[in-house]
């Protein structure tokens, strides 16, 4: 079985087509409804997903881990999908990403954006990121920063206690994955921006994952020195 894990915070617009797009590519929908205030929970039940909810806000790394723990109580899951609940990444894109982990080729797969369809600011910030990231790792990848990702049941065990939240979340997944000896490749995906983050919260963003992945970054140099 393959399932799409959605973390969701007031997604009442977005959520059901999701999940019956997921659905329709035969992934199994679980919605983490990080505590909305709309009738995500309900459109999500009425397109068929199975719904965890929290009963306070806790961010969309808290969600993952919510759904990786989840996993324990589901026989045969094989593949999972980190897919967003607003559309900015494809579902059907998610099969992309599977076809690499049902070859056994590799563990993880991240997307990898064109940076073209990408608002001037965010592409600014993804630069910094990724430059950053490769520099620190040694590492040659194009992208760092994608949200649709696609794990082994294998790898999610390497990977989740490691998870952090925010916009650190796919960075730290793949930290997790070099300090573990994953294999990682990454795979083209669509993107679709429907509002760009304002000046000084862009800002603040930017820093916050840069402090991380510096941090993380000499943590990895110095042990392998």
């Amino acid at each position: 079985m393959d399932v799409a894990l959605i973390p969701a915070f007031n997604e009442e617009e977005t959520i059901y087509e999701v999940v019956t797009r997921a659905k329709r590519i035969g992934l199994t929908p679980i919605v983490i409804d990080d505590c909305s205030k709309d009738r995500t929970s309900e459109l999500a039940r009425k397109a068929g997903a199975i719904v965890l909810r929290h009963e306070r806000n806790r961010g969309k790394g808290e969600a993952i881990k919510t759904g990786f723990n989840f996993l324990k109580n589901l026989d045969g899951v094989k593949h999972v999908v980190l897919l967003d609940a607003d559309l900015q990444y494809l579902p059907e894109d998610s099969l992309n990403l599977l076809l690499p982990l049902k070859e056994d080729r590799v563990d993880i797969v991240f997307g990898c954006r064109d940076f073209k369809k990408i608002p001037l600011r965010h592409r600014l910030g993804n630069w910094v990121w990724r430059n950053s990231f490769n520099l620190f790792f040694r590492t040659n990848f194009k992208d760092t920063n994608c949200g649709l990702v696609a794990l082994t049941r294998e790898a999610i065990e390497k990977v989740k206690d490691g998870l952090q939240g925010g916009y650190i979340v796919e960075n730290s997944i793949l930290v997790q994955a070099l300090k573990n000896n994953l294999r990682v490749r990454q795979a083209p995906v669509r993107v679709y921006y429907k509002k760009k983050s304002s000046f000084l919260r862009g800002i603040r963003v930017v820093l916050g994952v840069l402090i991380f992945i510096l941090k993380e970054g000499l943590k990895y140099r110095l042990k392998r020195i």
